[in-house]
């Protein structure tokens, strides 16, 4: 085992030959390969790299904006080239947001080495950097107040040097509402002793019991001055940074970690899904990627989809049948499945297929998925076993498929079922490459060795009376959000008491050829378990996903309202007030302040005229919109004011979405 000063020695190195710089091979395609020269910067957190024959034309890319380094084959790109490349030798940065991955091959795998482990390290030491340093080093961008320049250029030289210009950002970040919560909590209006600070976290963040020791935490964690942290008192800079930090975050921490009862049947959860998991853009022409499952799993996703056709070769592929996407092997989305199913949770991952392969592209398939899962893939079904699905806690780490099955007692190597699917809506949509089929009466052949392999049954949804009295507990229907709102509409109690029992999946509209998402709230309401969106398409839909998911540890997996457990308790989220235990809370809002908030889609020079919006979301008599006034061209220092008081809220859940816009 290298000894830590051998492991410092190796990292002082790595960062040597990637300040000096190297060609590395950029991989887009087969076909496109092409040397660009890498380097490291002298402030170690700027990467700049250029084409051989280019002079001086850098382009750049920060290290924070680098979301991981993935070593060897690990993208189709790299994949494509695995017969040239060893995977030793290749490496993919992979970038937050939309900004595409970097597939790289070294000419060793030495060389490989400095940049992975480099970079790495480069990663965790800005991860890892100090609230104080955070402040010294942030830059300033724009046009910068000629008064406070001259108040901090005590010199009087023209010019900001070392605690001039700390003294200069203070001023311009200066935020007066923070200062007066500072003062309103100080005992002697110059800082925050440890009683004062615990005041503060009982009285405004609402800690209980160890808020005392906390305080003494935050000091030395946020204060920058040696003898403040001394003497147990915060000063305003300390206090500041707190309240910017992840700590001060509005979020109950004690429901970052795992928190919830996970020995309940998995019917009792939300599950956090995904839609046509494979496309990276939209529905008709965009890109297939194993890259898009990646960031789904790592993000919590546990139901994610694959939609299998006939390939060539016998190979089958993913893609969004009848349409221009691009397609990608199965094999490689299973083998991506299985690398990362439990990278962010343990909890069960279910795998939604939707089949349209021949007899013997399925059996491909069913080989498949049992080589490649192997033993974390769980094939024994609850049927005359119990009366409800077995519980997360029970199903850790296993992978569960859902899909079609033919019935237990056929002892033929294939069978029938219908042929129903999200496919079927698509076939029917305008922008349809095929023939509109009657998708009720279709059959398909179904390899039995496939079909055993199912954990949940895929069966047409009948009536909840047929449900109720036939339905088995590994059955699951799909519904498209308007079938799901029909039926929300017209039967609501009957849906939330269907899915105290079975698992509902609901899916976009096929007309939602742009991967647009519905609002979840309206299913999460009926009790629907599985709810799935497409995780490419940010927005409302999606943070509104992220903030339920973001709870319980991200395991994917949330307890649903009691209420929306309980068979005997009947609810119906159109009309909660009919219930004579429906005792509805007040929720106040209050928006105090925002600053450094940025330009969008506008000329970089000019500035931002604010607005906030709070958004309410709950069952629909809840529902509520309120903005504040805009501020005219003042984007940097920014005070809100706006108090939403005494909206009625039914307790069994309540989403709050909070938008900056800007006029």
């Amino acid at each position: 085992m290298e000894s830590p000063q051998t492991c410092c020695e190796q990292g002082h190195q790595n960062l040597e030959v990637m300040k000096a710089g190297m060609f590395l091979r950029k991989v887009k395609s087969r076909m496109w390969k092409r040397h660009r020269h890498y380097k490291l910067q002298e402030d170690c957190k700027t990467i700049a790299y250029k084409s051989s024959w280019a002079i001086n034309s850098y382009s750049t890319f920060s290290i924070s904006d680098v979301e991981a380094v993935r070593e060897g084959h690990q993208s189709e790109t790299l994949l494509s080239v695995a017969d040239e490349f060893p995977a030793d030798r290749c490496f993919t940065l992979v970038f937050r947001g939309r900004r595409g991955n970097i597939d790289l091959v070294a000419d060793s795998a030495k060389e490989a080495q400095a940049w992975i482990q480099g970079s790495k390290a480069l990663m965790e030491n800005m991860e890892n950097m100090d609230e104080s340093t955070k402040l010294d080093q942030y830059p300033c961008y724009g046009n910068l107040h000629f008064c406070l320049f001259e108040l901090a250029d005590k010199s009087e030289s023209g010019s900001l040097e070392d605690q001039e210009f700390v003294e200069f950002y203070k001023m311009l970040t200066k935020r007066t509402e923070v200062l007066d919560l500072f003062e309103d909590y100080s005992s002697n209006g110059q800082s925050l002793s440890q009683c004062d600070l615990e005041e503060f976290l009982r009285e405004e963040q609402l800690e209980g019991e160890g808020s005392y020791k906390h305080a003494l935490q935050l000091i030395d964690r946020y204060e920058p001055s040696d003898t403040a942290r001394m003497n147990h008192s915060m000063s305003i800079d300390g206090f500041l940074m707190y309240l910017t930090s992840p700590e001060a975050s509005i979020f109950n921490p004690e429901r970052q970690g795992l928190f919830q009862d996970m020995s309940q049947p998995l019917a009792h959860y939300y599950i956090s899904s995904s839609h046509n998991t494979y496309l990276m853009e939209d529905q008709l022409t965009g890109p297939s990627s194993v890259e898009a499952y990646i960031q789904a799993l790592k993000r919590g996703c546990r139901c994610v989809e694959v939609d299998c056709w006939n390939g060539t070769n016998g190979e089958p592929v993913v893609y969004h049948g009848h349409t221009l996407t691009s397609k990608i092997l199965l094999k490689d989305v299973i083998t991506t499945i299985a690398n990362y199913a439990f990278k962010a949770s343990e909890y069960p991952l279910i795998v939604s297929i939707e089949n349209h392969c021949s007899i013997e592209q399925q059996e491909v398939m069913a080989r498949y998925f049992r080589d490649i899962l192997g033993d974390m893939l769980l094939t024994k079904t609850a049927d005359g076993v119990s009366s409800e699905l077995p519980s997360p806690e029970a199903l850790k780490r296993k992978i569960l498929l859902k899909g079609k099955k033919i019935r237990n007692e056929s002892e033929s190597p294939t069978g029938e079922v219908s042929d129903e699917d999200e496919a079927a809506e698509m076939k029917d949509s305008p922008a349809s490459e095929s023939p509109p089929t009657d998708a009720k009466k279709s059959k398909q052949n179904l390899c039995k060795e496939l079909s055993d392999l199912m954990f949940c049954k895929s069966v047409h949804f009948h009536s909840f009376e047929h449900s109720r009295t036939s339905a088995k507990p590994d059955e699951m229907s799909s519904f498209s959000e308007s079938k799901a709102r029909k039926y929300s509409k017209e039967a609501g109690s009957e849906f939330v008491l269907h899915n105290t029992r079975q698992l509902t999946r609901v899916y976009p509209s096929g007309m939602r050829t742009d991967s647009s998402n519905y609002c979840p709230v309206d299913m999460w309401n009926m009790g629907c378990q599985i709810v799935a969106l497409n995780f490419q398409t940010a927005g409302m839909e999606m943070d509104l996903n992220d903030g339920l998911f973001t709870q319980n540890s991200s395991s994917g997996y949330i307890l649903k309202p009691e209420i929306l457990r309980k068979s005997e308790r009947l609810f119906d989220p159109e009309n909660p007030e009919e219930r004579e235990d429906y005792h509805p809370l007040l929720f106040n809002v209050k928006v105090i302040s925002g600053q450094q908030l940025p330009k969008v889609k506008q000329k970089e020079w000019s500035i931002v005229d604010p607005l906030v919006r709070v958004e309410i979301y709950g069952v629909p008599l809840d529902q509520a919109k309120q903005e504040t006034k805009y501020i005219d061209n003042n984007g940097y220092r920014h005070v809100h004011l706006l108090s939403k008081d005494g909206t009625s809220i039914h307790p069994s859940s309540i989403y709050v979405h909070i938008t900056i816009k800007e006029l």
